[in-house]
């Protein structure tokens, strides 16, 4: 059963629901401090404690979720028939799919 694409799409799918939560959190990180430095974003009005709290508070969140993501995702992709690359390529798209639906649908 782990030889078809559909049990990684389904996996990664699964797994990009609660990836929204990791994915808002580098968002904030980045928005908030080096691309409000670059002048791409604006900064939170209300953010004045510095990047390293939300370093603490998100780094945990996102080393979490990505351990998970690799331990669920490495012995399907030994098992697939699909190229590595075609493998992986699916893998972090359907991790963003849920995501890039919030952003849709906002």
């Amino acid at each position: 059963m782990a030889r078809r694409w559909y049990t990684a799409l389904g996996v990664n799918l699964l797994l990009g629901v609660p990836g929204v939560v990791p994915l808002w959190m580098l968002w904030y990180i980045a928005s908030n401090w080096p691309l409000a430095e670059l002048g791409l974003t604006v900064r939170e009005p209300t953010e004045n404690d510095g990047v390293m709290p939300a370093l603490v508070l998100c780094g945990p969140v996102v080393l979490l979720f990505a351990v998970l993501w690799w331990l669920a995702n490495r012995p399907l992709a030994e098992r697939t028939t699909l190229t590595a690359g075609g493998y992986w390529l699916l893998s972090v798209l359907a991790t963003l799919l849920p995501t890039a639906a919030l952003f849709a649908n906002s």
